[in-house]
């Protein structure tokens, strides 16, 4: 009797439990990814927060999402002075998720209460990013994998530009990549139905998500989640935002709809575009593409390369942190599916390192110097802020507006010559006069003020309060 062949062992998927190893294995695969969270959120809140002490955060954006914040904390429709009078942020991007911050914001009425929450935020995601690449590897590898994650570059370039309503995408796409993972559809799609109101263009990711659980299996559950996708986008692009809007469309519009030649040069080219997918996959050593999971990060890519407006191609500012989730729990998520254990743990070096190597030119390193040192114009600007009464109207350059956004009605200087609105109080920084540098152009403004009733009424170290003469 011949003796049968000895099956070959097949790859462990992300849904298959892990064989369990005693109560110290289950205590570092619970504790280790809620502890990375925490220290990451100290990091995260730790700079955001020093920058914006330090003179360092901007009225576009911190301040207008502050002014927004404030409102909903004060039963009031979201309108930021800053974009323009009376003008409502739901016609500009929909982010009603905003609303959530509003009772924090009630108790610590501060820019300090959107950074901390942002830092927050985006730490919670590194719990399941850990937790599946622990499940999916050894707790070791996960943790190593968590760390890389905390580190990546599009997390770290989001913390740094002050606040934006895609730290709420973040944690909803881990936990619900996560989720799919597993093969807990349910679960995955109640993750997935917030995002629509994190802002417009969600909906296409939750489309994805929708059509990925139909295809795989679950073809009730996949086609509503895939209509309501599709539904809710429509509805917010069409109707939602023109209604809102001062001029009734969606202004961004024109950047989907503009022809521009040839589709698969737009969304190829410029190289800038490569470089920024070679970005994204060379942490993961490109295992992600071994993952279904990373085709959910196709609809944000897709909008943003087709896009005419270049700062939405490249690696700068906050719009690729809603993709380190997906490519990290793709990449988790591969390595679950490989049976070549030496593999995995170089594809985890890889990770490690890179994202080591890639910290001296992100904003984290900051934190071991930088960050903390004062800054020349604080004592000066918190001197001449404090003679500002708290509810006045007062117009302020980019640099200094998020730090009175939070007592005062702030507009942005000096566009707001250009209105019909006259605040009765101007704040300024002269750099020819020793203060901290600023736009050229919203200098050049600097002669018409006496004409305009404004006198100068106090100065330290070329930061400059005006006030209307007849006040």
């Amino acid at each position: 009797m011949s003796t049968p062949a000895p099956s070959r062992p097949r790859p462990r998927l992300s849904a298959d439990p892990v064989p369990s190893r005693g109560g110290d294995t289950h205590r570092r695969r619970t504790g280790r990814p809620h502890l990375l969270a925490l220290l990451f959120f100290a990091g995260y809140a730790a700079l955001s927060v020093t920058k914006h002490l330090q003179l360092r955060s901007t009225g576009y954006d911190l301040g207008i999402f502050e002014q927004a914040v404030r409102a909903y904390a004060q039963l009031r429709t979201p309108v930021s002075e800053l974009k323009g009078a009376g003008y409502n942020l739901l016609g500009d991007h929909f982010h009603p998720i905003l609303a959530t911050l509003a009772p924090l914001y009630r108790l610590f009425p501060t820019p300090l209460t959107l950074l901390t929450a942002q830092a927050a935020l985006l730490a919670l995601s590194v719990v399941p990013v850990t937790r599946l690449a622990i499940r999916t590897t050894t707790p070791r590898l996960g943790t190593a994998i968590g760390i890389a994650y905390g580190l990546s570059w599009g997390l770290q370039k989001a913390v740094a530009f002050d606040f934006h309503e895609i730290a709420f995408a973040v944690p909803l796409l881990a936990f619900c990549l996560e989720c799919l993972a597993l093969r807990h559809w349910r679960t995955a799609a109640a993750w997935a139905a917030p995002l629509v109101l994190v802002k417009e263009d969600l909906p296409l990711t939750v489309t994805a998500i929708g059509l990925y659980i139909l295809l795989s299996g679950r073809r009730r559950l996949g086609t509503a989640v895939l209509a309501y996708g599709v539904l809710s986008g429509l509805l917010i692009v069409l109707v939602a935002i023109p209604a809102f809007n001062p001029d009734g469309h969606y202004d961004y519009l024109h950047t989907a709809t503009q022809a521009t030649g040839d589709p698969l040069t737009r969304l190829l080219l410029p190289p800038q575009k490569l470089g920024t997918l070679l970005a994204l996959l060379a942490p993961t050593a490109f295992l992600a593409l071994r993952s279904p999971l990373i085709l959910l990060a196709l609809p944000t890519l897709a909008w943003r390369f087709w896009s005419t407006n270049p700062a939405y191609w490249g690696l700068g500012y906050h719009y690729s942190a809603v993709l380190m989730p997906i490519v990290f729990l793709a990449f988790a998520d591969a390595l679950g599916r490989l049976n070549r254990p030496r593999l995995v743990t170089q594809a985890v070096a890889v990770s490690v390192t890179s994202s080591l190597l890639a910290l001296p030119f992100l904003p984290l390193r900051d934190l071991a110097g930088p960050a903390w040192r004062p800054s020349p114009w604080a004592d000066a600007a918190r001197q001449v802020m404090a003679a500002v009464p708290d509810g006045a109207e007062i117009a302020a350059v980019n640099y200094l507006a998020p730090q009175l956004t939070s007592r005062a009605c702030v507009y942005r200087f000096p566009q707001v010559l250009d209105t019909s609105t006259k605040p009765e109080w101007l704040l300024i920084s002269d750099p020819a006069r020793g203060g901290m540098p600023d736009f050229a152009w919203e200098l050049s403004r600097l002669p018409e003020l006496p004409s305009l009733g404004y006198r100068l009424v106090m100065e330290r170290s070329g930061i400059q309060l005006y006030r209307l003469a007849d006040r």
